[in-house]
């Protein structure tokens, strides 16, 4: 896959699990984005596998969906 059809992204949850973000621009799924989430370790792989929604719903709304400001032009 082309890298500019990827973003990665370093996030930590909780101020001590961090994971890798990576989010697929060109692939068709149901979903409208595409991602996965790569734990860093140890104990960020049993937070995820704990806590699965509040983890995707966090993504979800915080990574994915980010609110932006938009700008007028006039």
């Amino acid at each position: 896959m082309p890298t500019k059809a990827m973003v990665k992204k370093n996030i930590t949850v909780d101020k001590k699990y961090k994971f890798q973000l990576e989010i697929y621009l060109g692939i068709d799924s149901n979903d409208d984005i595409t991602w996965e989430i790569f734990p860093q370790n140890h104990d960020a792989s049993l937070y995820a596998f704990s806590n699965k929604e509040k983890l995707n719903k966090l993504i979800l709304k915080k990574h994915i969906y980010e609110n932006t400001k938009v700008r007028s032009t006039n």
